[in-house]
């Protein structure tokens, strides 16, 4: 009779590019060495053959085996123990489809609205609350796919990240229509303040009159003596023109403009977003030799 454990105990710290080496142990159940001994019979890298079939997996790639023997000591006597691990790699590929690119193509449409006008309110506010929802949905189908576990995995902070790079482009907005409100709000302030200074010196203008007495003397008609034709006197009195009033200036918005710190953002946010890109991958798939040193057996 033999005694078999088999298990596998994951740690998913660099949960999907995770590595592991999962052992196989069997011993004699009743016999202690001094009545049966247990050896390997070939050398220990081809003491155990796995068929070809046999070791296509869904979520694993096979990576190879080792061998190895302990002895452990009891109440009944001293046994030995062979263990051989199997180091697996699990295939990120169904992660990268399901997880990742949609991750990043969500953060790529966030970043668009940087390019929309800063007056298209309603689009670049669907723009940022679609995308921030998109994010939560594949955060929780994320998590669903993973065992409940207390720590954050690579893909957690890849989310993470992603997430706070979505709700920035919405902050951004939000900060873009409240300083062009505010312009907006203290051009017209200028313009009506501008308004009641003309609106003055029309008044002042307007109460200025002038009288211009102008003296003259009436054509005598043909049958009249020249010196009976008398004399007029004419008062003209020049009545004040009120010119026409003009309207008030109204604030001038510009249209269709662009933000500074729109402009800042379309630099700032890709290039942010790249580097994470570049330091996240680099770090997680060259840690996968480190891991899998330090749980082959010694």
């Amino acid at each position: 009779r033999l005694t078999i454990s088999a298990e596998c105990p994951m740690q998913l710290e660099d949960f999907p590019m995770d590595a592991h080496a999962c052992p196989l142990k069997f011993g004699s159940y009743a016999y202690p060495n001094s009545e049966v001994i247990y050896v390997w019979t070939n050398s220990t890298t081809t003491s155990v053959v796995v068929a070809e079939d046999g070791s296509r997996l869904n979520q694993y790639h096979l990576m190879g085996q080792t061998v190895g023997t302990e002895n452990i000591s009891t109440s009944t006597g001293e046994y030995t123990i062979m263990t051989a691990h199997f180091h697996l790699k699990r295939k990120i590929g169904y992660f990268v489809i399901q997880t990742y690119l949609p991750c990043i193509m969500t953060v790529i449409l966030s970043q668009v609205s940087f390019w929309l006008n800063r007056e298209s309110v309603p689009a670049r506010t669907v723009f940022g609350v679609t995308t921030v929802l998109t994010m939560t949905t594949l955060s929780i189908s994320a998590r669903n796919s993973l065992p409940k576990v207390a720590y954050a995995t690579a893909m957690d902070w890849f989310i993470a990240v992603c997430y706070a790079f979505v709700f920035s482009a919405l902050i951004e907005f939000a900060t873009v229509n409240y300083f062009t409100k505010r312009s907006w709000a203290w051009d017209g302030k200028k313009a009506q303040e501008a308004a009641k200074i003309k609106k003055k010196e029309r008044n002042l203008l307007g109460n200025k009159s002038t009288n211009t007495y102008s003296t003259g003397k009436m054509t005598p008609a043909p049958n009249m003596p020249k010196d009976s034709a008398p004399s007029v006197i004419s008062n003209t009195t020049s009545a004040p023109v009120k010119p026409a009033e003009e309207k008030p200036a109204e604030s001038k918005k510009t249209y269709n403009s662009i933000s500074k710190i729109d402009k800042m953002s379309r630099i700032i946010f890709p290039v942010l977003f790249g580097t994470f890109n570049l330091v996240y991958w680099a770090t997680y798939l060259n840690r996968e030799p480190v891991i899998k040193g330090a749980n082959s057996p010694k």
